[in-house]
């Protein structure tokens, strides 16, 4: 009796003692990982800024099979969110800050506890070093957690060193896998459609399409005007040196509307044309080769471009229909001057002339060759 009195009293000193341990640990903590990643800045910096990439690369999701994601309707950029539920508890995560290609910053709530999460990415030797670091105060209980796991900077470090292996790997095979086709001479189809034209940075055209294109399709749902076909973007000019476009995001239509006055959404028509068409099968991070492969086809087989605008893009296959990078297509149309067709010089025949014909001379009847009748 008195032994269990005795270790009744050990064990009670031990939690007394691991208590005050647990207590007296530093409230403030800041986590910290980097990694180069075998891709450019501006592709990483897109892929992680959607939140609906995270489950392809963040190692909670990798870990629990059941874990289940929420996306609203915004998860790309400043007040973007999503929020999990796993096995181990739920969280949210939303954007509060972003800089184009060099930083986001994030807060994160997971179990009742609050951190701040920061993202840089830099470019260097190799590609772009991405560095992710959170920074919070710990709960008692996430003390109590920590101190049975070694420690918050072990356990949260080794989720983030996963989490970058995962992007570093999900980047490579998606993103760098792709293939561009240069089909050839086609006859694009025209549409009535409607649009929104403005000027861009060439860089932000897909993250302008991001914002534009719901836009246009939930004034189509809300106003019950029926689609004709997949999104497309004409370039009226596409300028390399100074890095800007002028472009109108379009959404095709069955049939013709007039929108009303003031409205920054509006109605054309795509008239059919000739082109030299495109396939890019993979990531939109490759449009640049695809568009240099055009160009050269152009000028190698002497065909001359149509100067009425630079080039049609349309996404075929996009995010929306499928979630892997490597299997999205873009149709590229550049229009070219219809094939004129020579015409031969129409010449007359020629009328040989005919010799006039000469009258018989009348037939003399001699005087002893008349009738004694």
């Amino acid at each position: 009796m008195r032994i269990l009195k005795y270790l009744f009293l050990l064990l009670l000193l031990s939690f007394v003692a691991f208590s005050i341990f647990v207590a007296t640990q530093k409230g403030d903590y800041t986590v910290e990982r980097s990694q180069i990643i075998n891709s450019p800045k501006a592709t990483v910096f897109n892929f992680v800024n959607d939140y609906r990439n995270w489950e392809d690369f963040v190692s909670w999701a990798k870990e629990d099979a059941e874990m289940k994601f929420i996306y609203p309707k915004k998860t790309i950029g400043s007040g973007a969110s999503y929020s999990w539920e796993g096995k181990d508890g739920s969280g949210t995560m939303s954007t509060i800050f972003v800089k184009e290609n060099d930083s986001i910053s994030q807060k994160m709530d997971y179990n009742g506890d609050s951190s701040a999460v920061m993202w840089h990415f830099k470019d260097t030797v190799g590609g772009t070093k991405v560095t992710w670091k959170t920074t919070g105060k710990k709960s008692f209980t996430m003390k109590i957690f920590t101190a049975l796991n070694g420690g918050l900077d072990k356990t949260i470090g080794k989720m983030y060193e996963k989490s970058l292996a995962n992007l570093d790997k999900t980047l490579d095979d998606e993103l760098n896998t792709y293939t561009v086709k240069v089909n050839g001479l086609t006859k694009k189809t025209g549409t009535f459609y409607l649009n929104q034209t403005f000027t861009s940075t060439i860089l932000n055209v897909t993250k302008n399409s991001r914002i534009v294109f719901p836009k246009i399709i939930n004034f189509c749902k809300e106003n019950n005007i029926p689609l004709n076909g997949k999104p497309f973007v004409i370039y009226h000019t596409y300028d390399l040196a100074k890095g800007l476009t002028r472009l109108s995001f379009c959404i095709p239509i069955k049939s013709q509307i007039l929108t009303s006055s003031g409205s920054d959404i509006l109605s054309g028509k795509l008239e059919p044309f000739d082109a030299v068409k495109t396939t890019l099968t993979g990531d939109y991070s490759h449009i640049k080769e695809a568009l240099d492969k055009s160009i050269k086809y152009l000028n190698a087989n002497g065909i001359a471009a149509d100067p009425s605008f630079s080039h049609l893009e349309s996404q075929i296959i996009r995010r929306s229909d499928i979630k892997s990078p490597s299997k999205w297509v873009t149709e590229i149309y550049y229009p070219v001057k219809p094939k004129a067709i020579p015409v031969k010089a129409y010449t007359p025949a020629v009328i040989k002339k005919v010799a006039p014909v000469k009258a018989p001379d009348p037939l003399i009847i001699k005087e002893e060759e008349k009738s004694e009748f």
